[in-house]
């Protein structure tokens, strides 16, 4: 399934960047970076439960805000781009 991952984390301190990058770096590991603090990440359901666990042991939850879209498996039909279409098929397997 799709998921689309976005987040808004307080960087007003040091502990904040520090969180930024971390949430950034686990994203990464996940899926592809869309736009700056957005993810499109193809997952199985444990993998989904994983990441938000991840994710969860990073933030502040009093200062950070994550949000998940489940677009799930005919997700190609629920996504229009307008401008730069950077994306990749994240179905097929990708040679670097």
């Amino acid at each position: 399934m799709m998921i689309l991952v976005t987040y808004d984390v307080d960087t007003t301190d040091k502990k904040g960047a520090k969180r930024l990058r971390q949430v950034a770096k686990s994203c990464v590991n996940h899926g592809k970076r869309v736009q700056n603090s957005v993810f499109e990440c193809v997952l199985n359901e444990a993998q989904f439960t994983s990441l938000i666990h991840e994710l969860n042991l990073i933030i502040d939850k009093n200062k950070d805000s994550l949000r998940f879209y489940n677009l799930g498996k005919n997700w190609n039909r629920k996504v229009t781009t307008l401008g730069v279409d950077t994306s990749i098929d994240l179905t097929n397997e990708l040679i670097v």
